[in-house]
């Protein structure tokens, strides 16, 4: 889908110029992070695999930055960008990776695998990280969506009485083409389907699963095609196009938020690394990879952006120059922190113990554009 020229109709339309650029900082400060992170798994800083979303940063984001404030993600290994656009501290991202002791999971977890559970009343998202059971985190997504569908619904009377209603939370979760083929997602489909909740599942049609081709895991010709079984919509999107993809994304949270039910987005786009840094991946034939770099997710938005006049050259590079200090530096500050206090080992696993409560800091990013939900953020 294109880009270059805006569509009568199209939610990225609404989009201001300072918003469009801040798209293009959270996708850059993703891949950003994880070229920082190359550097020290290189080091043997980081402990266990390291994941790339190389080619993968755009859907990431744009479908992320078309939920609100509170809304619930549920990212998976590749999904750096959203976790960026909600405002995840990148630090809170290098302890994770090195397994730091002042990490979200204490150094017990490593990657992404974090945990935000915010207090009921706050204004911050909920956050469920990679569930290693891929396809597990469907049924958990469409729990929480549940959940807060129940919550939303208790409020209709205090509502009717002229008091405020709580605003339906809508949860999102990403799901590789691999796990498309586990129970547990057939499963959390259709119970999402059947019970009309407010789930938007982004099925990533990545090429590979791990080394198998999506040929030998599905014989349906797109990904979105899933979601037919279960009777809910569901649309294939340029995962490469990041307006493409939000306006798919914003069509479908919106429609969830009005309680129409669960929706699934199939983005093409391409693992352009292997599975891991210890995986060569040299069963990807080497003429696809050749093609996907010519569609880079960055280099397509920055075209997209110079071509409509929102952003200049100059103004780009210091979002480039920005992104990369800012990851720098947070992995400078992760690098001298602890690692795990070995006497506190099994904390909050008896009962009696005190339970730590999973929470991450979040910053703004440095595009304060005045719209409520997640594009009011600036840096710490």
């Amino acid at each position: 889908m294109d880009t270059t020229a805006a569509k009568p109709g199209r939610p990225s339309e609404a989009l201001s110029a300072t918003q469009l650029q801040e798209m293009y900082y959270f996708a850059r400060l993703a891949r950003e992070v994880e070229e920082r992170l190359i550097i020290l798994f290189r080091q043997s800083k980081v402990i266990g695999g390291l994941y790339r979303s190389l080619g993968q940063e755009g859907e990431s984001v744009a479908t992320t930055y078309a939920l609100e404030r509170r809304d619930a993600i549920l990212p998976l290994i590749r999904n750096m960008g959203a976790l960026m656009t909600v405002g995840v501290r990148p630090l809170e991202i290098f302890r994770q990776y090195m397994a730091k002791g002042t990490s979200n999971s204490r150094g017990r977890d490593l990657n992404i695998h974090i945990v935000h559970i915010p207090d009921p009343d706050a204004d911050e998202p909920v956050i469920v990280g990679p569930i290693s059971m891929l396809g597990d985190s469907i049924p958990v997504a469409a729990g929480i969506a549940m959940g807060a569908r129940m919550r939303a619904s208790m409020t209709s009377a205090r509502a009717a009485a002229g008091e405020a209603r709580d605003r339906t939370r809508v949860a999102m979760a990403w799901i590789g083409d691999g796990a498309t083929s586990t129970g547990a997602f057939h499963e959390g489909m259709n119970f999402a389907a059947v019970q009309r909740i407010p789930l938007v599942v982004v099925a990533e049609d990545n090429k590979y699963a791990y080394s198998t081709p999506i040929s030998k895991q599905m014989a349906i010709q797109r990904i979105d095609e899933r979601a037919a079984a279960y009777g809910i919509p569901h649309e294939m999107v340029d995962g490469n196009d990041m307006l493409a993809v939000y306006d798919v994304a914003k069509m479908f949270v919106d429609r969830a938020r009005a309680w129409e039910g669960a929706s699934l987005i199939g983005v093409d786009t391409m693992r352009m690394q292997g599975h891991a840094q210890h995986d060569d991946a040299r069963y990807v034939p080497k003429a696809m990879l050749d093609e996907w770099a010519l569609k880079d997710p960055l280099v397509r938005y920055k075209q997209t952006l110079l071509e409509r006049g929102v952003a200049t050259e100059e103004q780009i590079g210091e979002i480039d120059r920005m992104a990369k200090s800012y990851a720098a530096s947070e992995a400078d500050l992760a690098v001298d922190e602890p690692m795990p206090d070995p006497s506190n080992v099994t904390r909050g696993v008896y009962a009696g113990d005190d339970f730590a409560v999973p929470r991450v800091e979040f910053v703004k990013s440095p595009f304060a554009s005045g719209r409520a939900g997640l594009q009011t953020r600036h840096h710490v």
